[in-house]
């Protein structure tokens, strides 16, 4: 632990007792946990306010956690060393389903109860936020005392005011959790009890007089007056001595599979000027600038900057880029940068499922994007791929198999000699996104078309095709559409040490069939008492444009359709 912190710089470490200590856990690995950014600007922020000292906890890797239960060692900060359980308040960024359990894991190890109800009013609360919690809190219900709902600037200090205050006047946990569920964006999961019918299925939320019958989503209106930068620089994460910038949030291009586009609407850009002076102050051991955002390449100042950034020889690098966005000028800026690998998200092969997801790329984008990276030296086009949409069938996959074998016959025209590589991921249906009602694709079904890409391409020189785990897929449709009673399985299964299907099945439910299946329109949803600032109307307009092939153009000033940015006009 003490190596660890040796590497970084950045770091804020104060006094015990000078401050008030506030955990923060990623419920992954240090490798992944800091190279997620939002973790950096939170940890700016809390320790920013003065009275509040920020303490990050990291899942152990799978050697170091056996150790911990060997020794019976509880979880320890890196900034202090200091146990997890003896905070007053954990924060969580629970950014995806597959963290669940190192969640419960990381909390059991600390000595600290995973279930909310165990915990008395001198034990931690346990706050949980990030996408996972905005769209859908539901399965952690039973283990949070609150969720933040939406974009953590905006409620972080008013909570830990309210947290401060309650523990100050000596207030019951009941209380306190009242204060909490009066404060704009916290849903204390308490005060909101699930109803199912005869058949078990959950048919409505009732809601206590005390708190607000709807928690509205918060969001950012003016990016500039929070932190957008990496707070702590170190060799040992994901993005080696990486400086990660965000550039913009939000996405307006409504792509009809994706909940970042809905749960971060609307797109936000943040001041050039302001992300320059970042830039130039940066760390001096900095390898590289990362430009992070939703869609990068929708920044409407992506060509000053990164023109700029080629200038002032600035190395830096862009995750993905929309195919529809590139030209010469950016293409030649990453490709001076040292990116040697052009990475664009096609998602469908054909051009009916491309119009379903409402994606507005064409084969012909991927085609200029391929000459583009070949004319500026980059060797590697890496393209994501989805498969189980709604609406495909084995002919889809026939044309995906297709497409890739042409842009392959592109790449060897333009002499660019490099890999191919095809990440193919089973699409997983999501709570606030028109497809929120759509089944997960049946597994026999998904392993057939992953048959059917391996074997295309089995034997072809310079394609690789990398896929994920159907397993995980089922697992994460389950937890990301799931009510209380997923949850109540998912803490039984952590407890028994036993895997959630088997859990599952001895309640008789079968996991397969429950991320299959279908929701039907206007039947409750276990997110419904959640608002997300749009209306269910538009996702429903939306969700019967895909079912027509039908497009939806991108957000636009003085736009009402979808009601984040006023009165929706559907």
């Amino acid at each position: 632990m003490k190596e660890i912190v040796a590497r970084e710089s950045g770091v804020q470490v104060f006094a015990p007792g000078a401050r008030r200590p506030v955990a923060f856990i990623y419920p992954n690995t240090y490798h992944l946990g800091m190279s997620n950014l939002g973790l950096h600007i939170l940890y700016q922020l809390i320790n920013s306010r003065g009275d509040s000292a920020c303490e990050r906890f990291f899942l152990p890797d799978s050697k170091l956690l056996a150790e911990h239960k060997r020794t019976k060692t509880p979880l320890l900060s890196l900034e202090t060393q200091r146990p997890l359980a003896d905070f007053e308040v954990i924060c969580v960024m629970m950014s995806f389903e597959m963290d669940y359990t190192n969640l419960l894991t990381m909390l059991a190890q600390s000595n600290v109860k995973p279930e909310a109800a165990a915990r008395g009013a001198k034990e931690p609360l346990v706050i949980i936020g990030g996408p996972c919690a905005t769209f859908n809190p539901e399965p952690l219900a039973g283990v949070a005392d609150a969720f933040v709902i939406g974009e953590g600037e905006e409620t972080v200090n008013k909570l830990l005011d309210a947290v401060y205050e309650a523990r100050d006047k000596g207030l019951s946990k009941e209380d306190t959790l009242l204060e909490l569920a009066q404060l704009s964006g916290i849903y204390v999961p308490r005060f909101y009890e699930p109803q199912y019918d005869a058949g078990g299925m959950f048919c409505g939320m009732q809601v206590s007089t005390q708190v607000p019958a709807s928690v509205k989503r918060q969001w950012v209106r003016e990016l500039d007056n929070y932190p957008q930068t990496s707070a702590i620089m170190t060799d040992a994460t994901e993005f080696e001595n990486m400086y990660i910038v965000e550039v913009a949030r939000g996405c307006g291009r409504h792509c009809r599979f994706c909940m970042a586009g809905y749960c971060f609407r609307k797109p936000r850009a943040r001041d050039l000027e302001l992300l320059l002076a970042k830039i130039r102050n940066r760390p001096p051991q900095t390898k590289k600038v990362g430009l992070m955002g939703a869609a990068v390449s929708d920044y409407p100042y992506i060509k000053e900057l990164t023109q700029t950034l080629v200038d002032e020889q600035v190395p830096f690098t862009v995750a993905s880029l929309r195919a529809d966005t590139l030209d010469v000028e950016l293409t030649q800026a990453l490709a001076a940068s040292g990116q040697r690998t052009m990475t664009v998200a096609p998602e469908a092969g054909s051009v009916k499922m491309r119009n379903i997801i409402n994606k507005g790329i064409t084969e012909e984008h991927v085609f200029n994007a391929i000459e583009l990276a070949a004319a500026a030296g980059m060797k590697n086009i890496k393209l994501y791929y989805m498969l189980g949409l709604p609406g495909e069938a084995d002919s889809d996959i026939e044309e995906m198999i297709a497409m890739i074998g042409r842009v392959r016959e592109k790449m060897d025209a333009a002499l660019n000699k490099g890999d191919l590589i095809i990440s193919v991921n089973g699409f997983i249906p999501k709570p606030f996104t028109p497809f929120q009602w759509s089944p997960l694709c049946d597994v026999k079904t998904l392993k057939r078309r992953f048959k059917m890409l391996e074997t295309a391409f089995k034997k072809a020189k310079h394609i690789q095709v990398q896929t994920e785990s159907l397993k995980e897929t089922v697992l994460q449709a389950v937890l990301a559409r799931g009510d209380r009673r997923i949850g109540a399985a998912l803490l039984e299964a952590f407890r028994r040490e036993m895997p959630l299907k088997q859990v599952l099945k001895e309640q008789g439910l079968d996991i397969e069939e429950l991320a299959a299946a279908a929701y039907e329109i206007g039947r409750p949803l276990p997110w419904q008492h959640l608002d997300m600032g749009f209306t269910e109307a538009y996702l429903i307009s939306e969700w019967r444009k895909a079912q027509r092939e039908e497009f939806t153009p991108m957000c636009f000033d003085l736009c009402r359709r979808c009601g984040v940015c006023g009165e929706a006009q559907v």
